[in-house]
């Protein structure tokens, strides 16, 4: 996808980012961050948080998969179909981060893709810049990469640009050395596993209190385990992917919920584009988990 940003039109006025979303339902009360008017424009209302949260954002065919397996690069793409509403919403979650939180398997996944709101919606980055001005966050929203094993593409651009990275002694005397002079390391286990509670915790203590994760399933597994899951955003792309003897993924993975640890939730937005669904949901208090994680 070329990068590119918005010229403005004659007399000063910056055209559209798109057509806004149609504002299907949406819970009265929310936070709102007041979001410039192009954003506000494009999302067909306003956006906001409460602080600290965690929110979750992924895209998903309508039989429920969100990954296509490891033979699949870049699997959200292939689910979105590249929708233009979907890469702005995507873009928009990030503005709104203090860091973008992902496990490895994302990061191998996506070997040119970087976690910034412009890589993925370059016509709306003027905009996304004043929102990250006006709410006092740094240009870009810090990426968080977790790894138990210390196993990364330490090569990936994402990382040369700088990155934190979340792993155990173990996957720390591993990574030794061998990342980018940019990236951060930071010890959250002394074992082979570390809680995910202990990387918010350091993510808080960096000034990190708007957390948007984007997966993969495994890392969500995770964290809907120890209960830190505030909200989930989740477009529901008209396809169907199919399964059949393949690895392909729904939202949660390596944790059973249901039936007897069910992580309800309530629809708090609607908003659709064609026949694509943008759907917000919050978590209800949810019962946490005190075994640690192995993000791999």
């Amino acid at each position: 996808m070329a990068e590119h940003t918005a010229t403005p039109r004659a007399g000063g006025t910056p055209p559209a980012i798109l057509e806004p979303l149609e504002l299907l339902y949406e819970e009265a009360g929310q936070p709102r961050f007041s979001l410039p008017p192009a954003l506000a424009t494009a999302y067909g209302g306003d956006l906001g948080f409460t602080s600290p949260c965690v929110y979750a954002n992924f895209v998903a065919s309508i039989d429920g998969v969100v990954t296509l397996g490891p033979e699949y690069p870049s699997s959200g793409s292939a689910i979105s179909g590249r929708e233009p509403a979907d890469r702005f919403v995507m873009g928009l979650l990030r503005a709104c981060a203090d860091a973008v939180l992902i496990g490895a398997g994302t990061l191998r996944a996506t070997p040119r893709h970087r976690w910034t709101p412009d890589h993925v919606c370059p016509q709306a980055a003027p905009a996304f810049a004043e929102l990250r001005r006006n709410l006092r966050r740094a240009a870009q929203p810090e990426l968080v990469v977790v790894t138990a094993s210390g196993e990364l593409p330490t090569e990936h651009s994402a990382l040369r640009s700088g990155a934190l990275v979340a792993t155990t002694l173990g996957g720390a005397r591993k990574l030794d050395g061998r990342l980018p002079a940019a990236c951060t390391l930071l010890t959250a286990g002394e074992g082979p596993n570390f809680r995910m509670a202990d990387v918010l915790t350091a993510l808080h203590a960096h000034g990190h209190t708007a957390v948007l994760t984007e997966g993969g399933p495994h890392l969500i597994g995770h964290l809907f385990s120890e209960g830190l899951v505030d909200e989930v955003f989740l477009t529901t792309s008209p396809v169907l992917a199919g399964r059949a003897n393949t690895s392909r993924l729904g939202l949660v993975a390596g944790l059973e919920l249901l039936p007897n640890r069910p992580a309800w939730t309530d629809l708090i937005s609607v908003r659709r584009r064609d026949s694509y669904l943008f759907l917000r949901y919050r978590l209800r208090a949810p019962r946490a988990s005190s075994g640690p994680a192995r993000v791999d």
